[in-house]
């Protein structure tokens, strides 16, 4: 199938792909002034003295905004707010379709931190949560940072936190496969932007105790002296000290999570790491190796982030229920704990996981409800 053909007449048949709906009909002057004024007063007023009620009596408590500046949109990179929008419309199909969650797609015209942060403040009473999306490394770190600080709603940046997610639930099956156990795995992450870095503290918290961060340049070590302060975060976690390239890193690893670019990863250097190697080559839409070329190499388990490979690493299998128990829960935060709990939900959805099946299907039934229950459990 042409997928990008079909993209562009299911996106011009229906002029994008979300539209405002309305559960009952405005089919009488009754109802015309209960929805509208004078009757309308009542909630305004109930919530002026209670704005919690907004929750209840609004669409505010299971409603999301969907924002993005448009600077690092799929494999596409910097393409601007109006191009990015389709992705945007996108996930808002997700969320509703999946969980029942409503989304409202926000792309804004700016590349300032302190701009999208106070454009999100200001827009903020209208939405139960935040979904932060396809916004540039370092500045998605600052965004969501400082957004968490400054809002009583739960603020998600789905390319650190949803992608993690999934990476976490697929290396506790593939463990399970490989009969590794999770916690002395030594995990090699290619690739230092918002999913590598979000990825390396997630696996810290789930008890990983090897983690070693590499970009562009190499290893990330306390030699270095072009390293940002997100970068240095993770430096703790290199704890048998590994450096150099990727040639040198990658030997004797158990786990090499490819969050990075295209065909940087050889079948050769698979063969120098660990018997049983796990490999997650994530790169869209071409991954750092072939999975044939990484099963040539000795690899054991291996994952990608397309859906015409086996192991779907998708963070669509996230977000949808993740926010679906954040807003039920009326909860104000989100937290590395709770992301832990997400994953080993979505794991244990895999009864009994293989080399070819370590993670669920986006459109598996019932993983929305799944994850929003683990979430209100955690919180």
């Amino acid at each position: 199938m042409d997928y990008n053909k079909a993209a562009m007449e299911l996106h011009q048949k229906y002029n994008g792909k979300t539209e405002t709906g309305v559960p009952f009909l405005v089919d009488s002057q009754e109802v015309l002034s209960t929805v509208y004024t004078p009757g309308v007063a009542e909630p305004c007023r109930v919530i002026a003295k209670d704005p919690s009620r907004a929750f209840d009596l609004t669409s505010k408590g299971r409603t999301v905004a969907i924002v993005s500046d448009g600077t690092a949109v799929l494999g596409l990179g910097n393409i601007g707010p109006e191009a990015g929008l389709p992705v945007m419309e996108g996930k808002a199909v997700l969320f509703k379709q999946l969980a029942g969650v409503d989304a409202v797609p926000l792309c804004v015209n700016t590349s300032s931190a302190d701009e999208l942060v106070e454009t999100v403040k200001r827009l903020a009473p209208t939405f139960g949560g935040i979904n932060l999306e396809d916004i540039a490394a370092p500045m998605c770190f600052e965004v969501e940072r400082r957004l968490k600080e400054e809002l009583d709603i739960p603020v998600f940046h789905d390319d650190q936190h949803g992608t993690a997610i999934v990476i976490l639930a697929g290396l506790i099956n593939a463990a399970r496969v490989t009969d590794k156990d999770l916690g002395t795995l030594k995990v090699l992450i290619h690739g230092a932007g918002a999913a590598g870095l979000a990825t390396a503290h997630l696996l810290e918290r789930a008890g990983v105790e090897a983690i070693t961060v590499m970009d562009s340049r190499g290893v990330l070590t306390e030699e270095r002296d072009d390293l940002n302060d997100y970068k240095q975060e993770v430096l703790a976690y290199n704890r048998h000290h590994v450096s150099g390239d990727l040639t040198k890193a990658i030997e004797g690893q158990d786990v090499f999570i490819g969050v990075s670019v295209a065909n940087v990863l050889t079948k050769e250097m698979v063969e120098t790491m660990a018997n049983g190697a796990i490999v997650f080559a994530m790169a869209n839409p071409d991954p750092e190796i072939l999975p044939q070329e990484a099963y040539d190499g000795g690899a054991a388990v291996v994952a990608t982030g397309r859906s015409d490979y086996a192991n779907q690493i998708n963070n669509a299998l996230v977000f949808p229920g993740l926010f679906k128990g954040l807003l039920a829960a009326r909860s104000t935060h989100t937290s590395l704990d709770i992301y832990v709990a997400a994953a080993q939900a979505l794991a244990a959805q895999v009864a009994t996981p293989t080399a070819d099946h370590i993670i669920p299907g986006v459109l598996d039934d019932g993983i929305a409800d799944v994850l929003a229950k683990a979430v209100q459990n955690a919180l």
